[in-house]
């Protein structure tokens, strides 16, 4: 039995042979990046010393994550990192679907590709850049935004001293720059559906939204399916570089604004601790592999053909 699911094995890397070429290089990343370094989690139960390496470092045991969750950021960066993944994950997905669906029922050709290539612009975009163009919008003395105010006799707002602010600016800016990618993939799912379906419910008598209700949606439910599973796999991993590029080491808004994955590099950047840099960083893997299982496992309840799993 064994032997023969061996050859079988080989007969099919022989006849695509092509395919596992291209995916090696894909292959060989993850491996260094994500299984080279498994040892290093060893860090969090060490008192680092850089010289000693963390195999020689003396163990501490859980005295780092201990420091972590009695230091009172524990619970605020973890609770910022899921509401604002949690809320980035629902919107692009609801906006991405608007999108994909408004793109694929224009007429006009040029306008649909010109269209598609201006949503997916922002994309390509750097948050090092999106953040000196937000600075110009909104900084007190010089921001766009404020000139206006002044203009008609309003009083400048300070938006980088407050965080009910950025509660709004965070999710805009995040759908504004992600909006394009996301809106392709459910895009190539639409367009992937048979055209037969979409003549015959015209032939009946179906308006433009029947057929996205009746039609389209349904089609589109094994995609959203998936791309949630993906991002709840990752949604104790906040998107560091738009956090810090944005908010940067501001203490006016780190209350409102602060996530593990910034929490982490001030943790190395600013006092060094190795330890508890680690530890966070391994409590954020547990939390998303434990979030990961848990909605595997509802998807697979509710609905096996769709579960990862």
């Amino acid at each position: 039995m064994k032997l023969k699911q061996r050859q079988g094995f080989l007969h099919e890397m022989r006849k695509n042979s092509s395919y596992y070429i291209m995916f090696l290089p894909a292959a060989i990343f993850v491996f260094i990046f994500s299984y080279c370094t498994i040892p290093g989690a060893l860090i969090a139960f060490k008192n680092y010393n850089f010289f000693k390496g963390f195999f020689a470092s003396p163990w501490v045991g859980f005295q780092n994550f201990k420091f972590f969750f009695t230091s009172g950021s524990a619970w605020l960066v973890t609770r910022n990192t899921f509401i604002y993944n949690l809320v980035f994950l629902a919107l692009s997905q609801v906006v991405s679907i608007f999108f994909s669906i408004l793109i694929a029922e224009m007429s006009g050709k040029v306008f649909k590709r010109v269209s598609q290539t201006f949503l997916l612009l922002p994309y390509f975009i750097s948050w090092v850049l999106v953040s000196e163009l937000v600075y110009n919008f909104i900084s007190y003395n010089d921001g766009l935004v404020n000139n206006f105010l002044k203009i008609f006799g309003a009083a400048p707002v300070d938006f980088y001293s407050n965080p009910e602010y950025w509660y709004f600016f965070l999710p805009l800016l995040y759908i504004w720059k992600s909006i394009g990618y996301s809106s392709v993939l459910y895009l190539a799912a639409i367009m992937s559906n048979d055209r037969e379906c979409y003549e015959s419910a015209e032939i009946d008598g179906a308006n433009m939204f029947q057929r996205i209700f009746h039609i389209v949606l349904p089609s589109l439910k094994p995609t959203v399916i998936i791309l949630i599973l993906l991002g709840l796999g990752t949604i104790m991993r906040g998107q560091f570089d738009m956090f810090y590029q944005l908010i940067g080491t501001n203490g006016n808004l780190l209350n409102g604004t602060d996530i593990i994955d910034t929490f982490v590099f001030r943790s190395l950047i600013g006092i060094r601790d190795f330890g508890m840099a680690s530890s966070a960083g391994l409590y954020q893997s547990v939390l998303c592999f434990v979030i990961v299982l848990a909605s595997n496992a509802v998807i697979r309840k509710v609905d096996p053909d769709y579960a990862l799993f």
